[in-house]
């Protein structure tokens, strides 16, 4: 079964087609831009790479139809045929509480994906253009949503509620949703199949670090509680998100300093984290450079606070699930930054977590043990793969809907 994997962003596409006997990766790229004077198309195959070809795409509609004639390309292309995409599996942000699995997508998910549009703002409009794309260019093929919020929906009330007025939750389903459900669920079955022993046998805390970022305790296979809140803003420090404050901040931001609603927004979701406490950059490889190479006090400075806040999360979760059998890293930082995994593992006697610097600091790919010997606790480096965790899960809903046929 080949899968067309999309992933749309509010001004962005970023795609692959995954052959699912195999798991080969037939062709992937992004698509950043959509709307812009010059929008990126970035693709490769095994036949043909070009990375950010500048041209005019003015929508996803477009954009999936450029996607979709650089596949049927004759010299650049991976298939002959639309009919060869069996199945086309979306990243879908928010589902709200509609969803605790991913989904046959049909005319009713496509209307509670709107019911959540006040959820996701950014993201979910161009989840559905996605969607409707599809069903123009791609007509009678099956799609499937899978989407971030949906493997936190086992959370237990006393995790996903806010302590304020209930009728605001009951009302407008303001709690704690979380994100990065599809990464969390893949490292953490990655983990255990790793390990050798049934995801239902271990307690597992998984860090999706990158420039979002968030934490999330696995309890016997189900998520019982996740860094991001109502919106990916609450947390984590990120690359330009603020991560966990007092409250109070916004009002003393908007009544002290008159910024409207918008700014204090854009201070947050887009001014803040480790570009605002570094003053240098979001780029956590240049904050590296700055550590190591620099020694420049305000790359240090940053850095500790966010590795701080990672530790304080995994004591939380580790209190939360009665213990802890294993930590996970991964993520764009996660994956690639030996100086964050160790100084978050230092100091860690107490939950017995210890790890091996020189493995710690080897470069390798997919899934690598950085634990000590002595170690109580494993602690894992595992390359997420949320496209073929969507691949995975569509595979898996069309096969079902076709055995009940």
């Amino acid at each position: 079964m080949k899968i067309l994997v999309l992933n749309c962003g509010s001004s962005s596409i970023k795609y692959q087609l995954i052959n699912k006997e195999n798991e080969e990766l037939l062709a992937e790229g992004i698509i950043e831009n959509i709307g812009d004077e010059s929008s990126l198309f970035t693709y490769k195959s095994e036949r043909h790479t070009f990375k950010k070809k500048e041209m005019i795409i003015a929508n996803h509609e477009q954009g999936l139809k450029d996607i979709i004639d650089l596949l049927l390309d004759k010299n650049k292309g991976c298939i002959s045929s639309p009919a060869e995409i069996d199945a086309v599996g979306h990243r879908v942000v928010h589902a709200g509480e509609y969803f605790s699995g991913s989904v046959f997508i049909d005319d009713a998910v496509v209307h509670a994906l709107k019911e959540c549009t006040h959820l996701a703002p950014l993201h979910n409009p161009a989840n559905i253009k996605g969607i409707e794309a599809v069903y123009k260019y791609l007509p009678g093929t099956p799609q499937c949503g899978v989407f971030d919020t949906a493997f936190h929906q086992t959370m237990p009330e006393k995790a996903y509620l806010y302590a304020i007025p209930y009728e605001l939750y009951v009302e407008h389903k303001i709690r704690r949703y979380g994100f990065h459900g599809t990464s969390h669920k893949y490292v953490a079955l990655k983990a255990a199949e790793f390990l050798g022993k049934a995801i239902s046998e271990l307690k597992i805390i998984t860090c999706h670090v990158g420039n979002g970022a968030s934490i999330t305790a696995v309890k016997y296979g189900d998520s019982i509680d996740t860094s991001m809140g109502l919106t990916p803003l609450e947390g984590l420090v990120m690359g330009t998100r603020c991560g966990d404050l007092d409250p109070a901040i916004p009002l003393f931001l908007q009544e002290n300093l008159d910024m409207s609603p918008a700014e204090v927004n854009t201070v947050l979701n887009k001014k803040s984290g480790m570009l605002g406490l570094s003053q240098l950059s979001n780029d956590m490889r240049t904050i590296e450079d700055g550590i190591i190479k620099d020694h420049d006090h305000r790359a240090i400075r940053a850095h500790d606070v966010y590795a701080y806040r990672i530790k304080k999360y995994i004591g939380a979760y580790a209190a939360a699930m009665n213990g802890v059998d294993v930590i996970v890293f991964t993520g764009g930082v996660g994956e690639n930054m030996p100086i964050l995994r160790e100084i978050v593992c230092q100091d860690m006697d107490y939950l017995g977590v210890k790890i091996d610097r020189d493995t710690n600091n080897q470069w390798v790919g997919g899934t690598l043990d950085i634990s000590a010997q002595d170690s109580k606790v494993k602690v894992l480096k595992v390359q997420t793969n949320e496209e073929l965790m969507i691949a995975i899960e569509t595979e898996k809903i069309i096969k079902s809907r076709d055995d009940i046929k």
